[in-house]
């Protein structure tokens, strides 16, 4: 596989720009920006500190020690096809503080790159309970914002064309025609990668518990369409299978043809090799359906992953997070010692003033 490489923003820059000269005209004439046939987006959400720093550092075969990311932050990487050929391009972006931050998706998912994204989902093994609520809540925040997108951008094609033109942007196509499950998916809009990680610590769980997240995860993945990986940055195996995944969404790398649906070993399944019957019913050992009254099968399920492993009580902790400066992970000691000092400054100031328009009340 050939070596993905990082260079500097100026040198980035400069390829752009020679590109956009080489190739003028494209976008104008309603074709398609040139630049864009080599340049695709990745964007990594998940649980907070549930790795996806780790792997995308890995993934670029960077060798560098993962730092928590502040808010939302943006690499890139490069990678050769071949001599005298432009290089790929991937815009990295990774979003940090879990669910807290969800309404930065609108930054990385725009109009313009909508047609190249791919979404990867990373999801903390080793924490169960925060699994199902995550993956809910950074799911549909990206969809809607990957909706807005490509309508904007077929708005935006509709009025160069000046007459309505089909959809450029359509959910992949991942299912043969005559595959049994093609109408009961609800396929994410753009390309969607989950990796389960720390499976080194999920390994030592209990059996049935494994069995369920396994399960859940399968039917998820299945149900959007979406490959689905478990993996752990102490395997050297988990991670060259991990990377060789993110080169497809990243770099256009031809799609690779192994499977494990094994319960017992790391999960490995591509988009569209999976199927509701392999799959099979929720296990619902102490579970009885009939009493859970879900609305359709994702419901279903939904109820009785969280019967196994009940939802943490995350709501109070995301509305004070929903202030970043709040966020013990970017304290700043003197900063915020005299923020503290500020802050303390400015309610006295409204108690006084307080006081005082109850003063000149009385006095009327």
């Amino acid at each position: 596989m050939p070596k993905i490489s990082s260079d500097t923003l100026w040198e980035l820059a400069s390829a752009e720009v020679q590109s956009r000269e080489d190739g003028k005209g494209g976008e104008e004439d309603g074709g398609v920006d040139p630049v864009s046939l080599n340049e695709r987006t990745v964007f990594f959400i998940g649980n907070k500190e549930g790795g996806k720093t780790t792997i995308l550092l890995r993934c670029l075969d960077r060798d560098e020690p993962p730092k928590p990311t502040l808010a939302l932050e943006y690499t890139f990487g490069r990678r050769a096809r071949g001599h005298n050929t432009p290089k790929d391009i991937a815009h990295l972006w990774e979003l940090g503080g879990g669910t807290s931050l969800s309404d930065l998706v609108q930054i990385p998912i725009t109009a313009q790159n909508v047609r190249s994204l791919s979404v990867v989902l990373v999801l903390d093994l080793s924490k169960p309970n925060a699994l199902w609520g995550t993956m809910e809540r950074l799911l549909q925040t990206t969809r809607t914002q990957v909706e807005k997108a490509c309508s904007k951008q077929q708005r935006t094609v509709e009025s160069k064309a000046g007459s309505k033109q089909q959809a450029q942007n359509r959910p992949p196509m991942v299912l043969p025609k005559d595959h049994p499950d093609r109408e009961l998916i609800n396929p994410f809009p753009v390309p969607l990668l989950i990796i389960g990680s720390k499976f080194d610590i999920f390994q030592d769980f209990d059996s049935e518990k494994r069995k369920v997240i396994c399960k859940t995860l399968r039917f998820i993945s299945h149900y959007y369409a979406a490959s689905l990986i478990f993996t752990s940055s102490k395997s050297e195996s988990l991670m060259s299978k991990t990377k060789s995944l993110f080169t497809q969404l990243g770099f256009g790398t031809e799609k690779g043809k192994s499977m494990s649906s094994d319960l017992s070993k790391p999960l490995l399944i591509p988009a569209g090799m999976d199927s509701f019957s392999q799959i099979g019913s929720p296990p619902t050992t102490d579970v009885d359906i009939g009493t859970l009254h879900a609305k359709n099968p994702l419901d279903l399920w939904k109820k009785v992953f969280e019967v196994v492993f009940p939802p943490e009580n995350t709501s109070d902790h995301h509305r004070e997070l929903k202030d970043p400066a709040k966020d013990p992970q970017y304290s700043e000691p003197q900063i915020d010692s005299m923020r503290a000092q500020k802050d303390t400054e400015l309610d006295q100031y409204k108690r006084n003033m307080s006081k005082s328009w109850k003063g000149l009340e009385l006095e009327t």
